[in-house]
């Protein structure tokens, strides 16, 4: 979800800061290797002009807890990152939605091939044979909202209010781009619709669905889906980035709701690879939707993961030269992120940056920041 600079100037951090805390046991040797090669990079990363003032990464091997920072939360105070820190999961947030989801067709209240005719009757006509299925996977053929300029326009002028989440849809043609299933193209109004028919299939809304049947299973005590711009206390401050000015905090510029289940979730590093373990094996979920999840076909998350993507529903296929992991991107104003864990949970990794940083915004910065989603793999399969 793209947004402009907001004008306002935070102080330029003055020095680059570097630690990395073990957590719970050593690692091997071949992973503390790997370990090193990942503090370099991150080191490099904030060093760069008009890189980023932070990024934090967690890099877990069965116990084995790793944490490693380089830069700083907060450019004013100078604070490290914890692990514990808050911060905007951006479209991470698609895969919480997915297991929201994919909860109640486990259950037997949605089914994949439901319709949005079914349970959303409401929406444009030409939308009524888009199936669960095709949402989660991105191949509905619905617009992208955020890229309407009625959307942009509406956004700047109420930026700390948002609508109500059905709202959004307004702003998506009503036409679709192309038959519904015959190919991928990633778009925010998917993991809109998800949410409303999770919350017309259950009954219940959505936030509530998702603390009770993901949040509580996985043990997530630091993650919300908030209704204000206003962060949760200590927060990793998000900032607009450019080599010729001081790094803008832009972390309570907007409310979620612009973004809602499609890029609204809020966590900390610590939560979002605790997320990554059980939604990555399945553990909220029956083998016969999981099955159906990890159909991959060819398409990528936004930002790109690293390796060869691949998408499932609600999912990425991420294969690296270091193995395969599923998992997901995000990106928002004054964050990236990135989760992955291996297919049975026991290794896994979430990667934190508190600037945006994407192909299209910055497009010097971005493969060394790949680079890093690659090495944090790498070291969580050594």
């Amino acid at each position: 979800m793209p947004i402009m600079r907001s004008g306002r100037a935070a102080v330029l951090v003055p020095a680059v800061a570097l630690s990395a805390f073990t957590l719970v046991a050593a690692a091997r040797p071949q992973s503390k290797t790997a370990d090193a090669r990942l503090d370099r990079a991150l080191e490099q990363l904030v060093a760069v002009n008009g890189g980023p003032p932070g990024i934090a990464v967690v890099v877990q091997r069965d116990q084995d807890t790793q944490f490693h920072t380089a830069g700083v939360a907060d450019v004013a105070s100078i604070k490290v990152t914890r692990i514990d820190d808050h911060n905007r999961l951006a479209s991470v947030s698609k895969a919480f939605s997915g297991a929201a989801a994919l909860a109640q067709v486990s259950k037997g209240v949605l089914s994949l091939d439901d319709t949005i005719g079914k349970w959303l009757p409401q929406l444009p006509a030409q939308w009524a044979p888009v199936t669960l299925a095709q949402l989660l996977g991105h191949t509905s053929g619905i617009s992208d909202y955020t890229e309407s300029k009625a959307f942009v326009d509406a956004f700047l002028a109420s930026l700390l209010v948002a609508p109500p989440p059905v709202y959004l849809l307004s702003y998506a043609a009503a036409d679709l781009r192309f038959t519904p299933g015959s190919r991928y193209e990633y778009s925010n109004s998917d993991n809109i619709i998800v949410g409303l028919m999770v919350e017309a299939a259950t009954g219940r809304t959505y936030e509530s669905t998702l603390k009770r049947d993901v949040f509580g299973p996985l043990k997530l005590r630091r993650t919300s889906l908030p209704a204000s711009a206003k962060m949760p206390r200590p927060f990793i401050h998000g900032y607009d980035i450019d080599p010729a000015l001081p790094p803008d905090d832009v972390s309570e510029i907007a409310a979620p709701g612009w973004a809602w289940a499609s890029g609204g979730m809020v966590s900390t590093p610590g939560d979002a690879n605790l997320f990554v373990r059980g939604y990555a094996s399945g553990a909220t979920i029956d083998a016969a939707t999981r099955a159906r999840q990890l159909s991959f076909r060819r398409g990528r998350s936004d930002p790109p993961g690293p390796g060869t993507n691949s998408a499932g529903l609600a999912i990425f296929e991420y294969r690296t030269s270091c193995g395969t992991v599923y998992g997901h991107t995000g990106n928002i104003f004054g964050y990236t992120e990135f989760v992955a864990a291996s297919p049975d949970g026991t290794r896994s990794t979430s990667v934190s940056v508190n600037a945006q940083v994407t192909p299209s915004m910055n497009k010097r910065l971005f493969p060394k920041l790949r680079q890093i989603f690659k090495l944090a793999v790498c070291a969580a399969l050594a």
